[in-house]
């Protein structure tokens, strides 16, 4: 006789029950590092074009690190918990609704099977099945759309966000400190690109999306980004 978990492969695939709970995180360590990189490399292109002094550049990257990471994470924390928060209120309010207007619900939950193709003997069977087992959990999912096992952590999303930053935008710093003068702005550029392409790649790779346009799409999108802040840069050092 077959498993429950090998049953449950036939249909969800070994990796499909994984990918929600990595969302989250990838959404925020991609977001931190894409961040990092971009930020910091346009930052360090924009100072170079300016005025190619190595102690200014540094300067200017541990400050625009250290202030876009505190930014990142205390921004991703604060949005995270709010968002946390209006689940955990419409859970709370789900559950005086089972309790106050059982029959209410019930209905609701048949009216909900329908909607995905059941019969209306089939969806109150099932209702009355699900009803039986965890009435909040699937009202919560089915009419909420919230799975109250996972709920997201706004502190796991900050930090993720806060370090993914850090180490974003240290790729671009590192490649200032080692190239010559001369080098500098043009190494960087390629080492962004190159970094972010990796980025796309492996944002894809988790998230079980195309991977040329994750790739493209991150790629472009710095050298854009870098493209500009060295077009100011050179015309704030020409004309101040």
């Amino acid at each position: 006789m077959e498993s429950a978990a090998h049953k449950a492969d036939l249909f969800h695939g070994p990796d499909e029950a994984e990918i929600s709970g990595r969302l989250n995180w990838l959404r925020a360590g991609v977001l931190g590092v894409n961040d990092g990189i971009v930020s910091i490399a346009a930052l360090l292109v924009g100072v170079a074009a300016a005025a190619n002094d190595l102690p200014f550049i540094v300067t200017a990257a541990f400050a625009g690190i250290s202030a876009g990471a505190l930014s990142m994470g205390i921004g991703e924390y604060v949005s995270v918990s709010s968002q946390r928060d209006a689940e955990e209120a419409q859970l709370a309010r789900e559950a005086i609704w089972q309790r106050t207007r059982p029959v209410w619900e019930l209905e609701q939950l048949v009216r909900l099977n329908q909607e995905t193709g059941m019969s209306e003997d089939t969806a109150r069977q099932a209702a009355r099945e699900q009803h039986d087992h965890d009435p909040l959990t699937i009202h919560a999912k089915m009419h909420l759309g919230i799975d109250p096992n996972e709920l997201t952590n706004p502190w796991a999303a900050g930090l993720a966000s806060l370090v993914s930053f850090t180490l974003g935008g240290l790729a671009p710093l590192a490649t200032m400190l080692l190239a010559s003068e001369s080098l500098r702005v043009p190494l960087t550029f390629l080492t962004v690109v190159v970094a972010l392409a990796i980025v796309g790649a492996v944002s894809a790779r988790v998230a079980h999306s195309p991977y040329t346009r994750s790739i493209l799409r991150n790629a472009i999108g710095g050298a854009i980004a870098m493209a500009i802040t060295y077009g100011i840069g050179t015309f704030v050092g020409v004309h101040v």
